[in-house]
Order: C-alpha cells, then sequence, then structure tokens
C-alpha cells in the first residue's frame, strides 16, 4: 500500500466510528502529535489516552468526512483536511474541521500536526 492508500483506510476506519482501531493500526510507537500553538504528545501511550480522552467526552456523533486528501509519495506525507460533527458533553452540537499533516515511517505515522480553527 502507498501512503494515500494507507491515509485514506485510516480515515476510513475512522468513519466507521472505530478511530481507537484506527490509532492502533496507523501510529507509531513514538508518534509526536500536536496542535499548532500547543506542546506537542511524544509517544503513542500518552497520544491514546488522549485519544480516549476526547472520545469520552463524545455525547453523540452525527458524521465524519474527508474534503480533500492527498500525498508525497517521495517525502512520505499525507495530509487530509476533514470535518467532524459531534455533541461534545457540557459543549453541544459542534462541526469541527481541521486539516491533518501526518510524517510516516514505513507503515506508521510518526509525527502528526493539527491545523484548525
Amino acid at each position: 500500500m502507498n501512503y494515500k492508500e494507507k491515509i485514506t483506510d485510516l480515515y476510513k476506519i475512522m468513519m466507521e466510528g472505530r478511530m481507537l482501531d484506527a490509532f492502533d493500526k496507523y501510529y507509531g510507537e513514538n508518534v509526536i502529535m500536536e496542535e499548532v500553538g500547543e506542546d506537542q504528545k511524544i509517544g503513542k501511550a500518552l497520544n491514546r489516552e488522549r485519544e480516549e480522552k476526547f472520545m469520552a467526552g463524545i455525547e453523540a456523533f452525527h458524521g465524519m468526512g474527508v474534503d480533500a486528501i492527498t500525498s508525497d509519495e517521495a517525502a512520505k506525507v499525507t495530509m487530509v483536511e476533514n470535518w467532524m460533527d459531534v455533541t461534545l458533553v457540557g459543549i453541544g452540537r459542534i462541526m469541527m474541521r481541521q486539516v491533518a499533516v501526518q510524517y510516516w515511517d514505513g507503515d506508521y505515522i510518526v509525527h502528526e500536526k493539527f491545523y484548525h480553527k
């Protein structure tokens, strides 16, 4: 599978509501994840815990989609523009939009940056 096929599969799994399965399959042990402007989170265990906390805060999942997806196979980089419609506990229903940039090493994402407003 090339990187575009891998990131497409990752988002397919996520859109099926299996976000943690996608995380377990495609993220490396020493993955670095960061929201632009915030501190980096390093390591799969810490980032999985962060993902679990986010999932626990979802009261209702209304849908998710991908607007654009691309890859630079030589540079081992993928980029996804996506949205998620959720109701968050204590916040209410929101539409989240972001661009995520993934840097790969072999079969695993080793660094991911999230750009959103």
